[in-house]
């Protein structure tokens, strides 16, 4: 955040400083409010290409196995322009390398699920999901698993088949 708030800060200069310069060379004949303006209308740039950028980015940077299950895109009435295009605000990675199955109980999976938001730090839950039932339940200190295979102390959410979070795990091996 605090580098985005640098970059921001160095378009603005960047940009009243160029007018300035094209002003002096033109001769002083731009007008004065010219160089704020234009400051103004850098600095604002620079934040929507960051907001815009940001999910790209951290999508590229994601370790191998790391694959996006969902995205929440963001609309603001104070960001008119995200009504036409939104922007990625957060999303859900699911670690397709931790899936562990127990073969008492082949139609569950257990995998990592990383939350990442734009300005906030990324959580992991484990969450375990009944390929069979189509549902899914993060996994919280009251869960215990017997050897047999069988969970105890689990709450289910019943999610449409077409819930993102399932159908990646459960799309896995």
């Amino acid at each position: 955040m605090f580098v985005e708030l640098i970059a921001t800060i160095v378009a603005g200069i960047a940009a009243a400083g160029l007018v300035m310069l094209i002003n002096r060379a033109l001769g002083g004949r731009m007008p004065k409010w010219l160089a704020p303006v234009m400051a103004g209308v850098a600095m604002l740039a620079t934040t929507i290409s960051s907001e815009y950028g940001w999910y790209e980015r951290t999508r590229e940077t994601l370790p191998e196995g790391l694959v996006v299950a969902q995205t929440v895109e963001n609309r603001s009435f104070y960001r008119p322009w995200t009504f036409a295009l939104p922007y990625v605000e957060r999303f859900v990675a699911i670690d397709t390398l931790s899936i562990k199955t127990h073969d008492a109980q082949p139609g569950m999976k257990l995998a990592d699920a990383y939350y990442f938001g734009r300005w906030s730090t990324v959580n992991k839950l484990p969450v375990l999901t009944d390929c069979t039932e189509t549902r899914r339940a993060a996994l919280i200190d009251a869960v215990t698993f017997e050897d047999s295979g069988t969970i105890d102390g689990i709450q289910w959410v019943q999610v449409p088949e077409s819930d993102p979070m399932v159908s990646t795990i459960c799309g896995v091996g």
